[in-house]
C-alpha cells in the first residue's frame, strides 16, 4: 500500500491539459476542493500555432495554457500533482488515485481528461512532420495552406469523403492511398470530376526541413509536391490506469459520455478528447466546462 495523502477532494482531474484547467476553473469558482493530475504530456506539444480560439487565434498553445494553468493557479482549493497516474479505483463519492510517487488521493468525483494519442504511421519523416505541416483538421489548420499543394493520405469512402471536406482549402490537392484503393467507380469518377490525382503507390518517405514538408516519396519513384499533409489517423485512449472502473468505450475507442460528461460509471466524468471525436481547444473547454458544472450540481446534490 502506498502512502496515503489524508486530504479528500471534492473532486479528482486527470489530465491538465485544456480540458482539465477548464474544469478545475470552474470546480474552483464553485469553492470545491480539487486536484489536478497531470504528466506534462500533451498531444499538441509539437503543434507551433493554436487556431480556432477566440482572443488566442495563431498563438502558441503552450503559452496559451501557461497562461491557463496561472488562471486557475490563483484559487487556493486547487492543488497539483505533476506526476503519471498509475491506478485509480473506487466507487462514487469515494474514489483512489494513486500516482507514480506511490501516494494515494482520494476524491469524491473523477474526471478523466487524459486526451489521445495518435497512431503514426511508420513512414519516415511522418512522425518529424506531424502536428507541424500534417495534421488532421484541416479547421484548425487549413486556412494557413488555403491554395497550396496538399497531399491527402485516406482511402476508401472515408478518404474521398475527406477530399471533399478539404476542396473548401485548396483545390491542388493529390489522394495518396498508400496502396490499390477500396473505393468504387462512382467515386474515381467524382475524383475525377474534382481534377484530384490519385496515388496508389506504397508512401516511401515525407521529405521535410524542420518538420515541414516539401514533398512525399512513392515507393515507384514518383514524387508529390507537397506544403502540407492532411492525415486521418486511428487514435486510442490510454485507459491502463483506469480500465477497472469500467467505463464504457464507443464504437470509435473513446469514453462513453452523455451530454453532461457523466460516463456509464456512477461519480466518473470524461472530457475533451478522450471523450469527443471533435479534437479542437474551444471543444475541449467547453466539454471541461461543463463536466464541472455536472460534478457540482451532483455534490451539493447528495448535501
Amino acid at each position: 500500500m502506498g502512502t496515503t495523502n489524508d486530504n479528500v477532494h471534492d473532486a479528482i482531474i486527470i489530465g491538465g491539459s485544456f480540458s482539465g484547467l477548464s474544469a478545475a476553473l470552474a470546480l474552483a469558482r464553485a469553492r470545491m476542493r480539487v486536484l489536478v493530475i497531470d504528466a506534462s504530456e500533451p498531444c499538441n506539444a509539437r503543434v507551433p500555432h493554436a487556431h480556432n480560439l477566440l482572443t488566442h487565434d495563431g498563438e502558441p498553445p503552450h503559452l496559451i495554457h501557461a497562461k491557463a494553468r496561472a488562471d486557475v493557479e490563483r484559487y487556493p482549493t486547487v492543488s497539483w500533482s505533476d506526476r503519471r497516474v498509475v491506478h485509480a479505483t473506487g466507487t462514487d463519492v469515494a474514489f483512489v488515485v494513486r500516482t507514480g510517487d506511490g501516494v494515494e488521493h482520494r476524491g469524491s468525483k473523477l474526471l478523466l481528461a487524459l486526451g489521445v494519442r495518435d497512431a503514426l504511421p511508420a513512414i519516415p519523416g511522418f512522425a518529424e512532420c506531424w502536428g507541424i505541416s500534417a495534421a488532421a483538421c484541416p479547421f484548425c489548420h487549413g486556412y494557413e495552406v488555403r491554395d497550396r499543394p496538399i497531399a491527402v493520405f485516406g482511402n476508401g469512402p472515408e478518404g474521398v469523403e475527406y477530399v471533399r471536406l478539404l476542396r473548401q482549402w485548396s483545390h491542388d490537392l493529390t489522394l495518396l492511398t498508400n496502396g490499390p484503393t477500396t473505393f468504387d467507380q462512382a467515386a474515381s469518377d467524382l475524383l475525377r470530376a474534382w481534377a484530384v490525382p490519385v496515388e496508389e503507390a506504397p508512401i516511401a518517405a515525407v521529405h521535410h526541413d524542420d518538420g515541414q514538408v516539401h514533398h512525399v516519396q512513392l515507393a515507384n519513384g514518383r514524387s508529390v509536391p507537397a506544403e502540407a499533409i492532411f492525415a486521418k489517423l486511428p487514435t486510442s485512449v490510454t485507459l491502463g490506469f483506469a480500465a477497472g472502473l469500467g467505463c464504457a468505450l464507443t464504437d470509435q475507442g473513446l469514453l462513453q459520455v452523455d451530454p453532461m460528461q457523466r460516463t456509464t460509471v456512477p461519480g466518473v466524468f470524461a472530457s475533451g478528447d478522450c471523450a469527443s471525436p471533435m479534437r479542437s481547444l474551444s471543444m475541449a473547454i467547453a466539454t471541461g466546462g461543463m463536466a464541472a458544472s455536472a460534478i457540482v450540481h451532483a455534490l451539493v446534490g447528495k448535501g
